[in-house]
């Protein structure tokens, strides 16, 4: 299996993202939407940094499930209630996302939603991945 992540001269350098990842793998592994709730189905943190953090850490217990680890991401998407917010938070975000899946960075994208399934709930996170086993 190999990523190869692509960030073209002619584009804005990318921060905290690759513009493209080129995925060769014989396993796709499709992870479902993961939100800052423990595993009484309770939603932690009053923040956006302590939900984060605790989406991502869902979302990599899901992908070690399957088999996988954070260099196999390959595409993920983040749902931002508060897109200001976000922005405003991104370094430190940035820090929990080196903390949890290192530098290996999947090519992602930031949408604004009116809410998510749990409405206390501020982001949430999906994505897939490729493995070679």
């Amino acid at each position: 299996m190999s990523l190869d992540r692509l960030n073209p001269a002619e584009l804005s350098p990318p921060t905290g993202f690759s513009h493209a990842v080129v995925a060769t793998g014989s396993r796709l592994v499709f992870l479902a939407g993961q939100t800052a709730l423990d595993t009484d189905g309770k939603v932690t943190g009053a923040t956006l940094p302590e939900q984060f953090e605790k989406a991502l850490r869902n979302l990599l217990a899901a992908l070690r499930a399957a088999g996988g680890t954070p260099a196999d991401l390959a595409r993920v998407t983040v749902y931002a209630t508060d897109v200001a917010d976000y922005r405003a938070h991104a370094p430190e975000l940035g820090r929990i996302w080196k903390k949890w899946a290192g530098r290996d960075y999947p090519a992602m994208a930031v949408i604004g939603a009116a809410r998510l399934w749990d409405e206390e709930c501020l982001v949430e996170l999906d994505g897939f991945a490729v493995l070679d086993r």
